[in-house]
């Protein structure tokens, strides 16, 4: 038996309006174990972006907790919209996190460069968003 790599318990989050409470989330449990693959599927406005963001620590839950078995995990997340800066180069935005994390070395700037080219995108990397069809943006994000 695989061990749960992330604990979600008694799950909600609700929004305010001047009319009503909605709930995004309603006393959602779950676990997800090392090696599974999901998939979270529903209608539009069913929470499925606000349980990411909560994951992620993008948003807070309104109760419940998420536990992880690992006390600083790494969370990858594709955004709906590529959230591309539209002035800076492929390259450069995808150098962006690691200037952030102050983790910007030749290290890390060659392997940007491999992914790029993995991706099929480093004949790309000095140009810009706007220069990229949905799809190239995509894999840049």
């Amino acid at each position: 038996m695989n061990k749960p790599i992330l604990k979600i318990k008694n799950l909600s989050k609700k929004y305010h309006t001047p009319q009503e409470e909605i709930f995004a989330i309603e006393n959602l449990n779950m676990e997800i174990n090392q090696g599974d693959f999901i998939a979270i599927v529903g209608s539009s406005g069913c929470g499925k972006s606000t349980l990411l963001n909560i994951i992620s620590n993008l948003d807070n839950a309104s109760t419940g907790n998420i536990e992880f078995s690992d006390s600083n995990p790494k969370i990858g997340y594709m955004f709906q919209s590529d959230c591309l800066f539209p002035w800076l180069t492929i390259y450069e935005n995808c150098l962006i996190g690691l200037k952030i994390q102050k983790n910007n070395t030749p290290e890390n700037q060659e392997y940007v460069l491999k992914l790029l080219k993995k991706y099929k995108l480093d004949d790309f990397k000095d140009k810009y968003p706007s220069c990229l069809s949905g799809g190239m943006k995509q894999r840049v994000g």
